[in-house]
């Protein structure tokens, strides 16, 4: 396999790595919305496991937002690469400004996905968190640290592709990594799938909706 035929089917290599963990009690599969969350569907539906979503911004550099210069997750919780913003002599007023556009739009996913549903007590629960594909890291990184603070029994990273050094430092910070893909020559996410058009937010509550027939979350 050198490339993923879209997110679902991404999903369902996943969720076959992953099949020990099926129906096991206080386990949440985690996605990071959007392109997460058709992955993470996929992994749960496999599991019968209960499914949610933990929102996380990635903090582009001005004029070149595919480039993380940090990122904040759900909670409040926020982390700088601090060597970008220095080479790249990022003023403080940009980052505020970046920042402050980024918590808004973490404030309308949370509002748009999850409603006033409270977050999951993670408390000695197994948590499988799931996404599209990691490029810079920075915005897994802001989910793993966020999610440690929930103090879960075992945190586990599912993505379909990483570039090989990002697997191994994302390895160190949780209890085990799935990746089946990890090219050394990386690119970008996308150009591991033949499909990888955007997930709508329309395409986020569909899921969302339909998980609700899977095992729900016990605390």
């Amino acid at each position: 396999m050198d490339r993923y035929l879209n997110r679902a089917a991404a999903g369902k290599i996943l969720a076959q790595e992953l099949k020990h963990y099926a129906q096991r009690p206080k386990t949440l599969v985690l996605a990071l919305p959007r392109g997460g969350v058709p992955v993470a569907y996929e992994i749960a539906k496999a599991l019968q496991t209960p499914l949610d979503v933990f929102v996380v911004r990635k903090l582009g550099v001005p004029g070149h937002e595919e480039l993380a210069m940090g990122a904040i997750a759900m909670g409040g919780c926020s982390i700088l690469n601090d060597d970008i913003i220095h080479d790249l002599k990022i003023l403080p007023a940009a980052l505020t400004r970046v920042t402050q556009e980024e918590e808004k739009e973490l404030e309308r996913r949370v509002a748009l996905y999850r409603g006033a549903q409270p977050f999951p007590d993670l408390q000695n629960h197994l948590v499988i968190l799931v996404d599209d594909g990691i490029a810079t890291g920075a915005t897994m990184r802001a989910a793993v640290i966020a999610l440690k603070r929930n103090n879960p029994a075992k945190l586990i990273i599912a993505v379909p592709v990483a570039e090989k050094s990002m697997c191994a430092t994302l390895s160190n910070m949780v209890d085990e990594l799935i990746c089946p893909l990890r090219p050394l020559d990386f690119h970008a996410v996308g150009a591991w799938y033949e499909n990888f058009g955007q997930t709508s937010d329309e395409e986020v509550r569909t899921l969302l909706k339909k998980a609700k027939g899977f095992k729900q979350f016990v605390r």
